[in-house]
């Protein structure tokens, strides 16, 4: 049972990490423009908000739903100008720079910041931690197990779920890197930062709505 349950864990990991959204189009930016290992980190960043949102999925769902409710206005607020202002930097970000430490043989770069602003998005879309309750349901492994000593292992399973969607993901997108010119890395870059803000105009006025409407 408890190995099912980890594979189950895995499945959830991958499906959890699926959806395109902000930080799928922030990982892809980030391979294309600066190669597989920035893309990587910068992935890593998912996961790690992935996996804290299984363990509070499995351990205080009910807390969070709570302090969520109570506090929607300001977490869609706050995350909607987050999420526009990483939008923004995006757009305006600089492919040449970034790959010209292909064209001098040199490894790409690798910043911590890449990483902390995928968590930063992660965090900023609370929301997820009911997509991860969903699923661990759907598969049946939302159970009370605060007790049990088997969520560590189902923890660390949609932990590895995820890292090996975001190494596949980030590997085949390195692989045809090469295949794209400056020109359109730069529209790349463009489109998925607009894609960002919309999503970030669309959580602000999300919030914004709600103080008109409680």
């Amino acid at each position: 049972m408890v190995l099912m349950d980890i594979i189950k864990a895995i499945v959830v990991g991958v499906a959890a990490s699926a959806p395109i959204g902000p930080i799928a189009i922030l990982v892809i930016q980030k391979t294309l423009s600066k190669g597989f290992e920035p893309g990587f980190i910068t992935s890593l960043g998912a996961t790690v908000v992935d996996t804290i949102f299984a363990i509070v999925a499995i351990f205080a769902l009910a807390y969070v739903q709570s302090f969520i409710e109570g506090n929607s206005i300001p977490i869609l607020i706050g995350g909607g100008i987050i999420v526009i202002a990483m939008g923004v930097s995006m757009a305006l970000s600089d492919p040449f720079r970034k790959m010209k430490n292909e064209t001098e043989d040199t490894p790409s770069s690798v910043s911590p910041a890449d990483f902390l602003t995928a968590c930063a998005m992660g965090f900023s879309n609370p929301g997820a931690i009911a997509v991860m309750f969903a699923l661990m349901a759907f598969f049946g492994i939302a159970e009370e197990r605060s007790s049990d000593w088997t969520c560590f292992p189902i923890i660390l399973g949609i932990a590895g779920g995820s890292v090996l969607y975001w190494l596949s993901v980030t590997s085949l997108l390195n692989i045809f890197r090469k295949q794209f010119n400056m020109r359109t890395i730069i529209w790349i870059n463009r489109v998925a930062g607009a894609v960002v803000i919309i999503v970030g105009l669309a959580t602000l006025a999300d919030g914004i709505m709600k103080i008109f409407t409680r």
